[in-house]
């Protein structure tokens, strides 16, 4: 609508609506994480629902920004079979900062609010760690393989801390963000890590076994996203800006099978499920080249 303007006022006026509407909506999850403190499990759940429609809301006032500041062409496949009734797992790769405002502008309405998982640690970073908990993100806690060798007893207790943690997923549905590369790609980091890969950092598998054993009997399905920027890889500003003409968004559905199950200390779990990511990936990384070749999938 207002994509007429000159990208650097864009982005300006951009940004500017995204941190006001982020301060608007963080008052009312404020003061929602303080009516949810009563240790009720009903009146906790109650809570959340509110606490997510928040963040819903939040989410559509800056997609809303993106639509009348930006003039995205938008090229998405397999949102079809979603639901919000659903409980996922979303497994995509990694090249920006956009990437989240990507799959948020994607997603959202479509399947449950999108979480991360989060290091306990940070449960103590002021506001923000209140406003994680009250939206219901997981804390997990865990513990090096040098720990657990000083402290054998321990073994396992990282899964069963954040499986209680997600108790409350049972009876709510919720989607649960993974990027497996564990960081963005960029050239340098490739040629680094000698990745087998043309256009993908190798998959970390810890995580997304670390997810699916606390979480595999909740989680109903996983989603592989693959996101592609025909005309390059933005960043946040290029994203906010207007400078982006063109996003593809492919989403494979994966039911979660028992094969996927398991400890990942288990030596011959590891191996399969490293087996399985890297497969995942090596399909990934078929259809990026496809896609930058042009070649419809």
């Amino acid at each position: 609508m207002l994509h007429f303007l000159p990208h650097p006022l864009t982005g300006v006026i951009s940004l500017l609506l995204y941190v006001v509407n982020t301060l608007f909506w963080c008052i009312p999850i404020m003061l929602l994480a303080i009516l949810k403190l009563p240790p009720v499990v009903r009146w906790q759940s109650w809570m959340s629902y509110l606490l997510d429609a928040c963040a819903v809301a939040w989410i559509s006032v800056n997609n809303l920004t993106t639509r009348v500041f930006t003039r995205i062409r938008w090229k998405v496949s397999g949102l079809e079979a979603l639901s919000r009734k659903d409980w996922y797992l979303i497994l995509a790769n990694h090249q920006s900062w956009a990437d989240i405002l990507v799959l948020q502008n994607v997603f959202n309405r479509k399947i449950p609010f999108i979480k991360f998982f989060l290091k306990k640690e940070l449960i103590y970073v002021p506001f923000l760690g209140m406003c994680w908990w009250a939206l219901d993100f997981p804390f997990m806690k865990r513990y090096s393989k040098a720990f657990l060798q000083r402290n054998p007893h321990l073994k396992g207790k990282d899964i069963e801390t954040t499986r209680r943690a997600c108790d409350k997923f049972r009876f709510k549905p919720v989607t649960i963000m993974n990027f497996v590369e564990g960081t963005r790609f960029t050239v340098d980091k490739h040629q680094q890590q000698q990745s087998p890969y043309s256009h993908l950092l190798k998959p970390k598998a810890g995580g997304a076994a670390f997810v699916l054993g606390a979480m595999g009997e909740q989680l109903h399905k996983i989603l592989d996203i693959t996101i592609h920027y025909p005309t390059g890889i933005p960043n946040f500003w290029d994203y906010i800006s207007g400078k982006v003409r063109d996003i593809t968004v492919q989403i494979n559905i994966i039911p979660i099978t028992p094969e996927l199950l398991g400890d990942y200390n288990d030596i011959q779990y590891r191996e399969r499920f490293q087996q399985w990511i890297n497969q995942l990936w090596q399909h990934k990384d078929s259809q990026l080249s496809k896609l930058k070749q042009g070649v419809k999938q």
